[in-house]
């Protein structure tokens, strides 16, 4: 199960069944769940933990040192979940000591070749990250949220669940949860990702009420302020508006208007 080409660091947990490739280099304090395929010519360095049943293509590079100018040496690690697909040449660096000291990625996941992922970004469950897309760092990703070919987000972004990023789209503001991003570098709201959560079995009650929130923060000619004041009142009759309004207000680098 394990090539003998394979470099491993004596203190690496290998769990059972896994498999790893020729030429390629466990570091140390790197634990690999069971069941977890790892291809040839894959550097995993450590602190990292790496769950179970994972499949890692051939020149993945994970748990580097942060590309940070900051960074001194200070222990921090990188945590993979479970079910995840990493593809061809995906970089997957560890956290900062500054900025949590952790870099996340949970379950059941999709990387796909030449993605990167920078320091002390957290990612949930279910997203796609097609070719070439690429965070920043401390940068955070909602769950079954969709990252197309060559689209990224600058550093401290936040993406809401169920989001869906165009081509070639670069985000530099927070994105709400349920919207579809698209046009040229700045990324605009273009409607909400309505396929998407078809696909995921929302009702249309519940798309309903995400679209009639969409058209009070988007599309009412609104100040923030007053369209706020309305999802409010629209919140209380929507688990999915409440999580808008709650992503609203954890925001930062400011709203995608």
């Amino acid at each position: 199960m394990i090539h003998p080409t394979a470099q491993i660091d004596p203190s690496a947990v290998i769990g059972a069944n896994v498999r790893i490739g020729a030429f390629t280099v466990i570091g140390a304090d790197v634990h690999i769940g069971d069941g977890t395929i790892i291809g040839p010519h894959v550097v995993i360095e450590g602190p990292a933990r790496i769950g179970r049943d994972n499949r890692i293509a051939q020149f993945a590079s994970l748990g580097g040192d942060p590309q940070d100018m900051k960074f001194d040496g200070e222990r921090t690690e990188l945590v993979i979940g479970d079910r995840n697909l990493i593809r061809e040449f995906v970089t997957v660096n560890r956290g900062t000591g500054d900025g949590g000291g952790v870099t996340s990625i949970g379950n059941d996941n999709w990387l796909l070749a030449y993605v990167h992922v920078a320091h002390d970004c957290k990612i949930g469950n279910h997203t796609i990250f097609s070719n070439y897309s690429a965070l920043a760092g401390h940068v955070e990703v909602g769950d079954w949220t969709v990252f197309s070919g060559y689209s990224g987000a600058h550093q401290f972004c936040k993406i809401g669940e169920h989001a869906f990023i165009a081509m070639g789209c670069l985000l530099g503001a927070d994105v709400p949860p349920f919207l579809m991003m698209a046009n040229d570098q700045s990324g605009r709201p273009r409607g909400l990702n309505t396929t998407g959560l078809k696909r995921r079995g929302f009702e249309p009650e519940r798309i309903t009420a995400i679209k009639r929130a969409y058209r009070t923060l988007y599309t009412s000619g609104l100040p923030l302020a007053e369209a706020r004041e309305q999802l409010v009142e629209q919140a209380k009759e929507s688990e999915d508006v409440r999580a808008m309004l709650e992503f609203l207000d954890r925001s930062e680098r400011g709203l995608a208007r």
